[in-house]
């Protein structure tokens, strides 16, 4: 199987998923999927480099730490990301993510995204071996 991300419905706000054989791999996909509430992530050349590191008491409070670290970088930097490359050494994450400065023009961004949340925020391995993390992001 090869990793996917998804979207699922959640109120007012939107779920993002993330489905790969690793943990690591999952954390990835669901930020593709944070990226893909914005816009469409064929529009967002990989040209520029940022490195981003976060700690958390645990898996699940990391993937909120990790998509809310995301979130403050495409702020602070006022890009967005279309490739993320993530290493977990316990509850320590090291990832580096590229993208380009958000273009209006280009990416038409659909939402802004203020953060994740502890809504349905999971990390789990599934039956068949492979990782879902997922959490709702508020919009």
């Amino acid at each position: 199987m090869t990793a996917y991300w998804q979207h699922f419905e959640h109120e007012a706000d939107i779920g993002v998923r993330g489905i790969a054989s690793s943990m690591a791999g999952a954390f990835e996909q669901a930020a593709l999927a944070l990226t893909a509430v914005i816009t469409e992530l064929d529009l967002v050349v990989c040209r520029e480099e940022v490195e981003i590191d976060c700690e958390a008491p645990d898996s699940e409070l990391l993937m909120a730490d990790w998509l809310n670290a995301v979130i403050y970088q495409m702020a602070l930097r006022k890009m967005l990301f279309g490739r993320f490359e993530v290493v977990l050494d316990g509850t320590h994450l090291h990832a580096r993510a590229w993208g380009e400065p958000v273009d209006v023009s280009k990416h038409h961004p659909a939402v802004e995204i203020k953060g994740a949340t502890y809504t349905e925020l999971t990390v789990a391995q599934q039956s068949d071996g492979h990782w879902l993390v997922q959490c709702v992001v508020d919009v």
